[in-house]
Protein backbone atom coordinates (compact mmCIF):
# COMPACT_ATOMS: atom_id res chain seq x y z
CA UNK A 1 0.00 0.00 0.00
CA UNK A 2 2.78 2.74 1.09
CA UNK A 3 3.80 1.94 -2.88
CA UNK A 4 1.09 4.64 -3.60
CA UNK A 5 2.55 7.27 -0.91
CA UNK A 6 1.94 10.49 -2.05
CA UNK A 7 4.38 13.99 -0.24
CA UNK A 8 3.07 16.78 -1.09
CA UNK A 9 2.73 20.91 0.53
CA UNK A 10 -0.26 21.25 1.73
CA UNK A 11 -2.11 24.67 0.17
CA UNK A 12 -4.27 27.23 0.80
CA UNK A 13 -7.84 26.38 -0.08
CA UNK A 14 -7.25 22.68 0.11
CA UNK A 15 -10.06 20.17 1.11
CA UNK A 16 -7.52 18.71 3.97
CA UNK A 17 -6.76 21.96 5.88
CA UNK A 18 -9.08 21.65 8.56
CA UNK A 19 -7.85 18.14 9.13
CA UNK A 20 -4.61 18.85 9.48
CA UNK A 21 -5.49 21.39 11.88
CA UNK A 22 -7.63 19.53 14.14
CA UNK A 23 -4.73 16.49 14.42
CA UNK A 24 -2.18 19.05 15.32
CA UNK A 25 -4.70 20.69 17.85
CA UNK A 26 -5.41 17.06 19.07
CA UNK A 27 -1.99 16.47 19.45
CA UNK A 28 0.06 19.51 20.31
CA UNK A 29 -2.50 21.84 21.58
CA UNK A 30 -1.63 21.44 25.08
CA UNK A 31 1.23 23.45 24.33
CA UNK A 32 -0.42 26.28 23.58
CA UNK A 33 -2.75 26.54 26.63
CA UNK A 34 -4.29 29.84 25.10
CA UNK A 35 -4.50 29.14 21.55
CA UNK A 36 -8.46 27.72 20.10
CA UNK A 37 -8.66 25.05 17.62
CA UNK A 38 -9.52 27.57 14.83
CA UNK A 39 -6.66 30.16 15.92
CA UNK A 40 -4.35 27.13 15.39
CA UNK A 41 -5.79 26.59 12.38
CA UNK A 42 -5.38 29.88 11.01
CA UNK A 43 -1.76 29.73 11.65
CA UNK A 44 -1.40 26.78 9.83
CA UNK A 45 -3.18 28.32 6.83
CA UNK A 46 -0.16 30.95 7.01
CA UNK A 47 2.48 27.77 6.99
CA UNK A 48 1.19 26.83 3.81
CA UNK A 49 3.08 27.92 0.66
CA UNK A 50 4.13 27.39 -2.33
CA UNK A 51 7.62 27.19 -2.12
CA UNK A 52 10.14 27.93 1.02
CA UNK A 53 9.58 28.78 4.46
CA UNK A 54 6.90 27.85 6.07
CA UNK A 55 5.95 24.57 4.64
CA UNK A 56 3.77 22.25 5.43
CA UNK A 57 3.58 18.56 3.86
CA UNK A 58 1.05 16.13 3.64
CA UNK A 59 0.87 12.35 3.03
CA UNK A 60 -1.22 10.76 1.25
CA UNK A 61 -2.14 6.93 0.93
CA UNK A 62 -4.17 6.95 -2.64
CA UNK A 63 -5.24 10.19 -2.26
CA UNK A 64 -6.16 9.82 1.53
CA UNK A 65 -4.14 11.92 4.39
CA UNK A 66 -2.45 9.50 6.78
CA UNK A 67 0.39 12.10 8.17
CA UNK A 68 1.44 15.32 8.24
CA UNK A 69 5.09 17.48 8.77
CA UNK A 70 6.51 21.29 8.51
CA UNK A 71 9.53 23.28 8.07
CA UNK A 72 8.63 26.54 10.18
CA UNK A 73 10.91 29.76 11.38
CA UNK A 74 10.01 29.16 14.86
CA UNK A 75 8.40 25.93 16.92
CA UNK A 76 9.18 26.67 20.62
CA UNK A 77 8.68 30.44 22.49
CA UNK A 78 11.57 29.64 24.24
CA UNK A 79 14.01 29.16 21.78
CA UNK A 80 13.32 32.07 19.16
CA UNK A 81 17.11 32.17 18.16
CA UNK A 82 17.17 28.76 16.93
CA UNK A 83 16.24 28.07 13.56
CA UNK A 84 14.57 26.61 11.05
CA UNK A 85 12.68 23.82 12.56
CA UNK A 86 10.87 20.56 11.46
CA UNK A 87 7.97 20.61 13.26
CA UNK A 88 4.47 18.91 13.35
CA UNK A 89 5.54 15.44 12.45
CA UNK A 90 2.09 12.97 13.10
CA UNK A 91 1.10 10.01 11.97
CA UNK A 92 -2.64 8.52 12.11
CA UNK A 93 -2.23 5.63 14.32
CA UNK A 94 -3.59 3.26 12.19
CA UNK A 95 -0.55 4.05 9.67
CA UNK A 96 2.28 3.94 12.36
CA UNK A 97 5.02 1.80 11.88
CA UNK A 98 5.49 1.93 8.31
CA UNK A 99 7.91 4.60 7.44
CA UNK A 100 5.56 7.36 7.00
CA UNK A 101 7.43 9.63 9.56
CA UNK A 102 10.83 9.03 8.08
CA UNK A 103 10.03 9.64 4.45
CA UNK A 104 8.15 12.93 6.13
CA UNK A 105 11.47 13.89 7.63
CA UNK A 106 13.60 13.56 4.85
CA UNK A 107 11.32 15.05 2.69
CA UNK A 108 11.60 18.03 5.12
CA UNK A 109 15.19 17.95 5.03
CA UNK A 110 15.40 18.19 1.22
CA UNK A 111 12.79 21.04 1.38
CA UNK A 112 15.42 23.10 3.58
CA UNK A 113 18.31 21.91 2.02
CA UNK A 114 16.75 23.34 -1.67
CA UNK A 115 16.38 26.71 -0.08
CA UNK A 116 20.12 26.47 1.39
CA UNK A 117 19.43 25.88 5.01
CA UNK A 118 22.59 23.74 6.62
CA UNK A 119 21.21 22.92 10.32
CA UNK A 120 17.42 22.28 11.27
CA UNK A 121 16.15 21.98 15.01
CA UNK A 122 13.20 19.84 16.23
CA UNK A 123 12.04 19.04 19.70
CA UNK A 124 10.18 16.46 21.06
CA UNK A 125 8.95 14.99 24.49
CA UNK A 126 8.95 10.98 23.70
CA UNK A 127 10.41 10.23 20.07
CA UNK A 128 14.14 10.72 20.53
CA UNK A 129 15.19 7.22 19.56
CA UNK A 130 13.08 7.69 15.38
CA UNK A 131 15.27 11.19 14.94
CA UNK A 132 18.27 9.66 16.26
CA UNK A 133 17.92 6.63 13.92
CA UNK A 134 17.53 9.41 11.20
CA UNK A 135 21.19 11.24 11.85
CA UNK A 136 19.23 13.72 14.54
CA UNK A 137 21.79 14.40 17.59
CA UNK A 138 20.77 15.63 21.19
CA UNK A 139 20.92 19.03 21.41
CA UNK A 140 20.03 19.69 24.91
CA UNK A 141 16.74 18.81 27.65
CA UNK A 142 14.48 21.12 29.25
CA UNK A 143 11.23 21.92 30.49
CA UNK A 144 8.81 23.55 27.80
CA UNK A 145 5.25 24.22 28.81
CA UNK A 146 5.24 21.62 31.45
CA UNK A 147 6.70 19.07 29.81
CA UNK A 148 9.79 17.82 29.47
CA UNK A 149 11.42 18.05 25.62
CA UNK A 150 14.48 17.65 23.89
CA UNK A 151 15.81 19.75 21.26
CA UNK A 152 17.37 18.07 18.67
CA UNK A 153 19.78 18.73 15.60
CA UNK A 154 20.33 17.69 12.28
CA UNK A 155 23.39 18.88 10.12
CA UNK A 156 22.46 18.74 6.43
CA UNK A 157 24.95 18.55 3.54
CA UNK A 158 25.11 22.21 1.44
CA UNK A 159 23.19 22.32 -1.94
CA UNK A 160 24.22 24.93 -3.19
CA UNK A 161 27.57 26.49 -4.20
Amino acid sequence: MLETLEIRRLLPGSPHLTLVAKWQYEQWGNLSPKTSQEAWQEELLRECSFDGIPAVLLALVKGYPVATASLVEADMETRRELSPWLASVYVLPEWRGQGIASRLVRKVECEAQSVGITRLYLFTPDQQALYHRLGWKDKETLDYQGVSVSILTRELASRRG
